[in-house]
């Protein structure tokens, strides 16, 4: 059987390039190994598009229920974020820069998961510890993530390790100008004309459980806000409807990669309590937080601190 290495429900590019990647390297070690994703290819957001497309990735297979499979995951460990029934599969293996989730095990496996900014960091390092060469498209993927998760190294995720593995693999990869690279992921990733605001909701989207109560947080990342002024109210309305299936909150993170802020819209049970997480009162239904660029490290730790996690 076949492993099936997954990344988290509404992939970002790290989860997605994450899956193609430690599938060839367990292929690499002689362990069959497939990647996957939660999604069809057609639904892939415009970054992880345009990321497959620039490399010549193919895109990972669709796996929507675990039951019965052998399970690696990638860039996540929390079973809310997985595909149906991954409480019942085998998991082999989690490799992932996140804090640790709620999966268990019956027996030990293979966890490696590191305080970096991009799940590709990790699997650079693993790659070198397992003497095992990086195909070039694959180190592209993994560039092109690592770039998207840092934010160009703006994040407050980003440590030298990722700026080590970037090192590495644009050398590997034939990239010479990660800048060049970076922004044309930031013009794909920013579009947003004509685009449904469901789909801008769940663009880069997670739910999390904050003391029993689920929290669902997005996050889009823009040049400039005037990119969703004429958005805003259908946003709102997409977000009413995420929250009326059982949400206590649902958050989304407009941030301004230039500006290095985010507008960070809110609709809660306890509007007070959010503000209180992040120290600043709403304006309506928002509040502008200076400096917010990672939901990992900014945003939901405050929320977690506030609900009492």
């Amino acid at each position: 059987m076949a492993i099936s290495v997954v990344g988290h429900a509404n992939p970002d590019t790290d989860s997605v390039t994450s899956a193609i990647a430690f599938a060839a390297l367990l292929n690499a070690q002689g362990m069959e190994a497939k990647a996957c994703m939660q999604i069809a290819a057609a639904d892939l957001n415009p970054e992880s598009t345009t990321v497959l497309k620039r490399f010549g990735l193919a895109a990972p297979e669709l796996l929507t229920d675990a039951a019965g499979k052998q399970i690696a995951l990638v860039d996540f460990s929390d079973l809310a974020q997985g595909p149906a029934n991954l409480a019942s599969a085998e998991l082999v293996a989690v490799v992932d820069h996140h804090k640790i989730g709620d999966v268990t095990t019956n027996t030990p496996i293979l966890f490696r998961a590191e305080p970096v900014g991009c799940t590709g960091t990790v699997l650079n390092k693993m790659f070198k510890d397992a003497g095992v060469a990086i195909p070039q498209n694959i180190a592209g993927g993994m560039l092109a993530a690592i770039l998207s998760d840092t934010v160009n190294f703006k994040s407050p995720t980003c440590t030298e390790d990722d700026k080590l593995a970037v090192n590495d693999l644009k050398v590997i990869a034939g990239v010479t100008d990660t800048e060049e690279l970076f922004m044309e992921m930031l013009k794909a990733k920013s579009a947003v004309a004509g685009v449904p605001a469901k789909d801008l909701l769940f663009r880069d989207y997670k739910d999390f459980d904050m003391k029993g109560k689920k929290v669902g947080v997005g996050q889009l990342e823009l040049a400039t806000l005037d990119q969703v002024a004429n958005v805003r109210e259908e946003l709102v309305k997409a977000m009413e409807v995420v929250k009326a299936d059982g949400r206590h909150s649902v958050l989304l993170m407009l941030t301004d990669v230039v500006k290095e802020g985010t507008d960070l819209v809110v609709l809660s049970d306890d509007p007070a309590l959010i503000e209180k997480a992040f120290d600043t009162k709403l304006t309506g239904n928002s509040m502008w937080i200076p400096g917010m660029m990672s939901r990992k490290k900014q945003t939901v730790p405050n929320l977690q601190k506030a609900f009492g996690c």
